[in-house]
Order: structure tokens, then sequence, then C-alpha cells
């Protein structure tokens, strides 16, 4: 029985008009073990998102998903949440309560399970996952593969029929990273579970899949067991072979020219190795070519001669920590504890070890964003830093603002200006997307642009946590070049990383931290040839015929094997940027992009005057907010002598509500489309509670507005009358409450009214003229005679004309708020919710 079969799948993203899913079909049976993989930007997530309807990205979907043999558009969300379990990269994007046992139940309790249910599953669970030790544990005390366990079991509860799993090891180290994905190929041997993967540390996943799929440009490339895959990557020079697990790479290497009679044979009858195991047992059949060293391997002896020229000549170092302790609380437990290093010019120093042994608060004390307690760090020249997450860099709409930002500081011509982000696009490879938001690109692709970013600043030393983390197998060799090169100019660098086979590869020294501290160093030959885990699969399938073999070159050059060319990185030099960088890599005006990414903002849609007519919805909603409030406070006036002004405001927020339910009319909205109305009327309450100090002088007319433009008037009334209600929980309510609901209300609704025909334009001059005019005619035309009303029992013309009189004073200062944060707010404002709406969809009801 197939679980998923897609037919003919393609997948636009807002405002691209090249698809990143292609026509795309794949069939997954029950049970089945799938490792998903390509290179970044493939479409691995988008394809994962897609088979999760309350997941799946906001765009244009063709083709056709079926679950079970039925439309997975028309799954219900119930079977769902209990039957698809989905597993993210970052632990702390899905972790909800505070507890881990809270955690574990929590899936149950929202779908409705009885108690006794609930604790049976749970108690279950933590027993197969190994929990029980940490059962009653905050979260927040947890390492980073203990929170993705967690995950892991709180999906599990569930008893899903299939698991889909997004690079759930890239924030874990070697050692987590294995034990998270030898209880995947527990869950799929015990469970019979489904488990659809996506991951870039394919050693430990390939053998326990059974079928590789592999995606490229968005299209299904090959298909098959894994040894079928890795031939087939291998044969046709794919990016992703240099992906592979390590023994099908060696094996490649060295047999890879020969003639085959069969594609999953080489040199008679042996099968290509896919685990260390294999590995170990096919190179027990070859025999070392003549002349080869058993203890040592040509590319060994060449880093030794490299290393003892570099001890040689080696300077002062350009980043000292000396005996450095450091504790985040006072009284709290040390999280450095006498740490000590040296960084050189030149020279790659890595450093590794398991999740929360304090290797990025170490790289904090060196730039400055933590002060030990004790010892000292001495930094020499400018310093510029990767952090773990790149979104932490990005600040613009689009790649190009964001990379021509950090250069504004500097004394450049336009020209120039052109000339280094020509050079930096070519180099980290960011061509295709150069118009796209930052936040728009996958995990790889946000990677490279942050490096980009860093890279522009021209750093003495560079500071790098995780870097590697999301690129594919082809962007880790040039970033491997581009750190060459760095080297060569006299750029110190220092890396945080997890990846083992890369600071083999191409770190001059590495470095082990252990509990708050480096327990040993050393250059990699040495350092990786020792260890049982921290090494790298070369070294544990070769260590017993070439002990210092720490990497996949090394393999294959002590068996005579031939490499794959190394990467050109051209055009690296900025001086001769414009001359070396080949007309190809520039930024093209004939990217496919639209017009609108190609605008570099999100603009909010504007109709010209009259064009548009008023629907029959809002017509409606028009007739409840002009009439029926007006009536229900008259009724809470006259026959409830105002003293039931609680149950009126609530009778108010209910008609209010009634329009915005109607923007939906059949659609059933998600929780998305609703929690940015509530973020909105939090920003408003938040804004009216932190100005209190200033009577009249508030924000709330101004957001009202803002969300009105966005969303449309129902939407703005909502808003308002919420604001209006919730905020004087703080400011205390009375009779008053359902006015002022009415009258922020009011204030939002014509200017959705007026947006929509076209009257009003969504700038900050228009937008600011207009909420001042009505603030101080509609808010205080509505209020200042509500005064009278609530405390006169036989109110005259004088008693309103005083009344407005009175009020002219605090209504001219509510009206110079209104333009004030109309002005420095409406503009940004609006284009992060116009953001929102494209990039999710939101209230496009018609």
């Amino acid at each position: 029985m197939y679980i998923f079969q897609l037919k003919n799948v393609t997948f636009y993203y807002p405002g691209r008009e090249r698809p990143v899913l292609r026509e795309l079909d794949l069939q997954i049976r029950q049970g089945e073990f799938i490792t998903l993989c390509g290179p970044s930007g493939c479409g691995k997530t988008t394809l994962l998102r897609q088979l999760k309807p309350s997941l799946a990205p906001h765009g244009e979907f063709q083709g056709e998903i079926l679950f079970k043999n039925h439309p997975i558009s028309q799954t219900d969300q119930r079977t769902q949440s209990a039957e698809i379990g989905f597993v993210s990269q970052n632990p702390e994007n899905q972790i909800v309560t505070d507890k881990v046992w809270h955690e574990l139940a929590f899936g149950m309790e929202s779908l409705g399970f009885e108690t006794p249910e609930i604790r049976l599953r749970v108690a279950e669970m933590a027993s197969f996952f190994g929990i029980q030790n940490w059962f009653y544990k905050k979260v927040t005390e947890l390492s980073g593969g203990q929170k993705q366990l967690l995950n892991l079991a709180a999906v599990m509860t569930l008893q899903p029929t299939v698991l889909i799993l997004d690079e759930p090891t890239a924030q874990l180290d070697p050692i987590a990273a294995s034990e998270f994905l030898a209880t995947l190929g527990k869950i799929n041997r015990e469970l019979g579970t489904t488990i659809i993967l996506t991951e870039h540390r394919l050693e430990e996943a390939f053998p326990l899949c059974d079928r590789v799929v592999v995606l490229d440009e968005g299209r299904l490339f090959c298909q098959g067991s894994p040894k079928e895959v890795g031939l087939i990557l291998s044969k046709q020079g794919h990016s992703m072979s240099a992906a592979m697990p390590a023994p099908m790479r060696v094996f490649a290497a060295v047999y890879g020219r020969m003639e085959c009679t069969n594609e999953m044979e080489y040199c008679g009858k042996m099968e290509c190795p896919v685990t260390v195991r294999e590995g170990r047992n096919w190179l027990d059949q070859l025999e070392l070519p003549e002349g080869r060293n058993q203890s040592n391997t040509p590319e060994s002896k060449k880093r030794a001669k490299k290393r003892q020229k570099e001890e040689q000549t080696k300077g002062t170092a350009v980043v000292e920590l000396k005996e450095v302790w450091f504790q985040y609380e006072k009284n709290g437990p040390d999280i450095i504890k006498g740490m000590s290093l040296k960084v050189y010019k030149g020279e790659i120093t890595a450093i590794l070890g398991g999740n929360g042994t304090g290797k990025t608060t170490a790289l904090s004390l060196i730039s400055g964003i933590q002060t030990p307690y004790r010892g000292s760090v001495s930094v020499i020249g400018s310093w510029a830093a990767l952090p773990q997450n790149p979104q932490s860099l990005f600040v613009k709409k689009t790649v190009k603002e964001d990379l021509l930002e950090i250069l504004k500081e500097r004394k450049l011509s336009a020209e120039e200006k052109e000339q280094r982000l020509a050079w930096v696009t070519a180099l980290c490879r960011l061509q295709n997307f150069i118009f796209a938001h930052p936040y728009d690109l996958s995990g790889g692709e946000q990677q490279r642009a942050a490096l980009a970013k860093v890279l522009l600043l021209e750093p003495e030393i560079l500071i790098l946590d995780e870097p590697t983390k999301g690129f594919d197998a082809a962007f880790k060799q040039i970033f491997a070049s581009i750190l060459k090169a760095l080297c060569i100019r006299g750029v110190a660098v220092l890396m945080v990383s997890h990846d083992l086979e890369f600071c083999a590869e191409y770190a001059q020294r590495c470095a082990m931290f252990f509990d708050g501290n480096i327990v040993t160093e050393g250059d990699p030959d040495v350092f990786f040839s020792g260890n049982s885990f921290y090494t790298t699969a070369a070294n544990r399938m070769a260590r017993h015929k070439l002990p210092r073999a720490v990497t996949v070159k090394d393999v294959i050059l002590a068996y005579g094997g031939s490499l794959p060319p190394e990467p050109d990185v051209e055009g690296y030099d900025q001086c001769d940027a414009q001359n070396n960088i080949d007309k190809k890599n520039q930024v093209k005006d004939d990217e496919p992009v639209t017009a609108q990414a190609r605008s570099q903002a999100f603009r909010v849609e504007q109709t010209v005057a009259g064009d548009r007519k008023l629907s029959v919805r809002t017509k409606v909603a028009a007739l409840m907010i002009l009439a029926a409030i007006p009536l229900t406070i008259f009724i809470g006036i006259y026959y409830f002598d105002d003293r039931k002004y609680y149950f009126i405001s609530t009778i108010v927020l209910l008609e209010a509500l009634l329009p915005f339910i109607l923007i939906f009319e059949k659609s059933k909205p998600q929780a998305r489309e609703l929690i940015v109305i509530s973020v909105l009327c939090g920003i408003a309450v938040a804004g009216r509670a932190a100005f209190f100090w200033a009577p009249q002088f508030k924000p709330v007319i101004a957001v009202v507005m803002i969300a009105a433009v966005a969303f449309g008037g129902e939407a703005g009334f909502l808003v308002g009358a919420m604001t209006a209600l919730v905020s004087n929980m703080f400011f205390g309510q009375g009779p008053w409450t359902p006015w002022q609901m009415f009258a922020f209300g009011t204030i939002g609704f014509l200017t959705g009214i007026l947006f929509r025909k076209g009257l009003l334009r969504a700038n900050q001059y228009s937008l600011s003229i207009f909420g001042g005019v009505a603030t101080f005619f509609i808010y205080g035309g509505i209020m200042n005679p509500a005064a009278v009303l609530m405390f006169q029992n036989e109110p005259t013309k004088e008693m309103f004309l005083l009344a407005y009189l009175q009020g002219i004073p605090f209504d001219l200062i509510h009206a110079a708020a209104t333009v004030f944060f109309l002005l420095t707010a409406a503009e940004p404002l609006l284009e992060k919710l116009e953001r929102i709406k494209l990039k999710y969809g939101l209230l496009e009801k018609s």
C-alpha cells in the first residue's frame, strides 16, 4: 500500500516565476524508510511540507498528492495531526511547554485524549526513548540532543503512520546525531512507521534507509537503493556524489573508471560498500600499491611538511585566551572553566565537542559579547562573526539590499559597491536569488548569504559558528577554497563545528572542547586518528591498514585512485573583481524573478479611485457597524442606565466579530491568519499602555488604520474594538468602553473602505493627514458627546457644545500623536504586513 502518491506536483512560491518543485512523480510505500537528498535549494523542505498541509507554504500548487489513496487536501486537521508527524531541524522551534512530561502529553491533550490513555502513552514513549531520568526536568535544562529526542518522542506519542523529519540532526554533535538516527532506525524496524528524512549526514542515514530519492532543481533526478543511487551519481559526475558516505566515495574513486557489466558491481563481484564495516571488508580484499607506507599516506605526509613549515614561521597569536572563566549568573555554574587558546594568522583552527559544552559561549567571549570574570581575552585586528543562526544578520528586504547595507559605512563609490556586490554574489553562488527576501531562502542559501555579508567586511579574524550547516557537498568545497584564500591573505579563521569531515580535511589545528575547557588539541592527522567517535568515517574504515588516514582523499590516494577536480573560486581577489568575474556570474537584468520581487519592497496594492466596488459582505459590515452597534450602545444607555457596560461591551465585540468572520465565508481560517490580527491588537494595547504617562498621546488609531489598510475595514474595526476593550482592563472599564470600541473601530472600518475604493493612498503622508483629521473629528466627535450622554440625565445643546470646546486640546494632542506614529511606523509596518500576506496568503478572501 502506498502511504503517499505524488502525481505531477509543481509548486511556485509567491512572486517567483521559477518553480521550486517541477512535475514531480513519487510513490512512498507504507513502512519504507526514505532518505531525501539533493543540493541546497533543490526543494527538499518544500516537498516535505507539502506532505503535511497544515505546514505547507503558501503558493501556487499544481498536481495531486494522495495520502492513503485519498487527496491529502481533503484530510481533516485531526487526522493530519495524529497520523503525520513532523520534526524540524531546530528543536527550539517545536517545543511549546516548560517541562518534559508536559511536552510529551501536549499533543494528546490538544486532541482530547482521555487522561488514562495519555498517561499510558507518555509512560510507554518515555521508556522507549530512555527519557525516565529527565522526565521531570525543565526543557531549558536539556541539551540540544535531548531536546530533539524529546521532540521526536512527543510526536511519537500520537502513534503517527508516517514520520517526516527535516534535517533533524543539523544542530546536534556527531554522537548525539548518531544516536538520534539510530533511534529512527529502531522506530522504523520495531514500529513499522514510515520515515521520510532529509539529511546531510548520509554516513549514518544511508545504512538505515530502504530507498534514496535525489532531487535536483525541483525534479526527481534519480531514486533507488543507497548503492544504486551512489553509483549513478558517481558515474554521472553529479555534485551530490561528494556527499555520499566515505566507503562509497573511496570505492567510486578507486574503481570508478573501470568498465562494468553490471551497475551494481565493480571489479568482478565486489559490491559497492555503504557502511564502515563493509568498507573495511572491501579494503581487506585489496593490496596497497607498491611503495605505499602502511602508517602514512601521501596526503598526510604533504600536510605534515606544510605544518612543519608553518610552525617555523608562526608569528604572534591574533587571538589569545588565558585562563578564562565565565558564568552567566552570579553564583551560577561556570560555563567556561580556565580556558586557554591561541589562534594564529593564516591558520584555520577548529573547535569540536558536544552540545552544551560551552563552545558558542567561548566565541561570544572572543567577539566581546560576553566578558569573563577571571582571565584575559586578547584580540588583535578587526573581526567578523558568522553566527549559528544566519537570520540574525539579515535586516533588509532583499539579499542585494542586505549585502549593500554592510557597505554603507564605507567610503566607496556606487560603482565600487556594485563591483564588490558582483564579486561576493558570484563567489557565494547567490545570483539566482539576489532579489529574494533572505527569509525566503533555504537553510543552506541563507548560510551562503550570511557568509557573503561577513566577507564584505574584509575581516582580519573570521569567527564561524557551525559554518557548514546547510551547505551541500559542492558548496562545502567552494567554502573551503574561500577559507584557503583568506588564510593566504593572512586572515585567522576560528570555527566551531560538528562537521568532522570538513575539519579533518581543511583545518590546520583541531581542539576538543569538553566541560568548559579545551582538553586537547593538535593537527588533524593526530587528533582524528586517535579517537573512536570524534573521528571520520574514512579513518574508522581504513585505520587498520592506514592509521594516519583521516580523510577520504587520504584513502583514495593511498590506493592509487583519482581525485575529482577542485572547484574554481574565480574572482576571489576584490581588486580584480571587475575583470575576473565572468559575465555569466554577474547580477543580470534577466534573472527569473517577477517585477514584484525586483522592486525590492513589498508594496501595498493600491486601487484606482472608483474602480473597486464594495462587496455585499462589506455592505453588511457597514450596516452592522453604523446601525446595529450604535443601537446597542443606545439601548445600554437608556434601558440599562449604563450600569451593564461589561455586557454592552461584549455585545459590541460580538457585533464587531461578525463582519470579520464573514471574510472567511465557508473557508476554515488557519491559526496564522488569526494570529496576525491578534498581534496587531496586542501592539495597539501595548502601545496604549506604554504611553500611559502621556495623556491622549497614544498610537492606537495609527495601528488600527494600518490593520485596516493591510487586511480590510472589517479587520480594522475588530482591532479597534478589541483594543479598547482589552486596554481598558489596565486603564479602567466603565460606560465609556463601548463608546471607545465604536470610535476606534469606526475609524478602522472607514480607513479600509476608503483605501479599498482608492480614495486613500497607502503612504505615510496620505495616511498621516487622514489619521489626524479622523482622530480629531471622528474619535473626538464620538467621545465628546458620549461624555455628556454618560454623565448627564437631561443633556442640552449647551452641554454638547461645552464638551466639544473642552475636548479640543485633548483631541489635538490625540490627532498629533496619530500623525506622529503614522509618519514613523506606517510604511515599515505595512511593508512587513504585505510580506506576511504574500508569503502566507493571509485573508485573500473575496
